[in-house]
């Protein structure tokens, strides 16, 4: 069977042909050399069948990572990292806040605003000198799922209710009023439409194409403590549960990792892990 007629099945069920270039530059995204790409790319393509769900593909791909280098296994995991922040999408809108703090933002979060009409919940406040942002925190567990068009429909609304009272606000007087809507999986194309014919600012895994999630993680080095590959689901859901999400709070202050009593042989491959991905930024 010949790849470039290879169907594969997506995490939404969708079937679409299997692209070879797409799983390459997943790897090259990560930090791997061609010689790692091609050597992964010639372990996985005789498993490959027809039918075969993308998720399968990406943990063979990422357990032949692994094999070669932890701290990239880490960084091609990226994606599913987030979604193991946490199922309630609160530790998101923790790890949303510290994006727009590396941004050059100041952040609150749970701010109840007064609308015109109601009082909205804000997930995250977001101000500068010349910017005042409501954030909406849209968290999925499931890869496959997708913010269709009643998102940025329903979120729209909402601010337009809340900048009713922010345009008569004198401390907020000669600032841009905006509304973003940050999600970890991806925007439909009409979602995406009408953010842009509403001067909407949307933020998902991979769109837009300079301002996305993953390019934001680079930029700034927020990998999540769930991309570490050297320690259990235990030992990341005790740090979580700290509040230490990133990567960059254990490379800055190594004594954090006490908490998970860790043998000292353990202890030093994580801490190689972890300087390894700051590093390799």
């Amino acid at each position: 069977m010949k790849l470039q007629e290879l169907i594969v099945t997506k995490a939404n069920g969708e079937q679409v042909l299997f692209s070879l270039d797409k799983l390459r530059n997943s790897l090259a995204n990560a930090g791997a050399s061609e010689e790692i790409i091609e050597k992964i790319v010639k372990d996985i393509s005789p498993k490959l069948y027809q039918g075969i769900s993308t998720k399968k593909i990406y943990r063979w791909a990422f357990s032949k990572l692994k094999q070669r280098s932890s701290h990239l296994a880490a960084k091609y995991k990226l994606k599913n990292a987030i979604m193991e922040l946490g199922p309630d999408g609160f530790t998101f809108e923790q790890f949303v806040k510290e994006l727009f703090i590396s941004m050059g933002y100041k952040t609150k979060t749970g701010v109840i605003a007064q609308g015109k009409c109601v009082k909205h919940e804000i997930d995250v406040l977001a101000s500068n000198e010349s910017e005042h942002h409501l954030v909406e925190c849209k968290y999925h567990s499931l890869p496959g799922k997708i913010s269709d068009v009643k998102v940025p429909l329903y979120i729209h609304s909402r601010f337009n209710d809340v900048a009713f009272n922010w345009k008569k606000d004198n401390a907020l007087s000669g600032k841009q009023l905006g509304v973003y809507v940050v999600t970890n999986t991806r925007f439909s194309p009409d979602a995406e439409q009408y953010a842009r014919c509403a001067g909407l600012e949307l933020i998902s895994w991979d769109y837009p194409i300079h301002k996305n999630i993953k390019s934001l993680i680079d930029q700034y080095g927020l990998y999540p403590v769930t991309c570490l590959t050297t320690l259990t689901e235990a030992e990341k859901k005790t740090l979580i549960d700290k509040k230490y999400l990133f990567i960059k709070e254990l490379w800055k202050n190594p004594s954090i990792l006490d908490l998970l009593n860790l043998s000292l042989s353990r202890l030093t491959t994580v801490k190689d892990e972890i300087e390894l991905i700051i590093n390799s930024k």
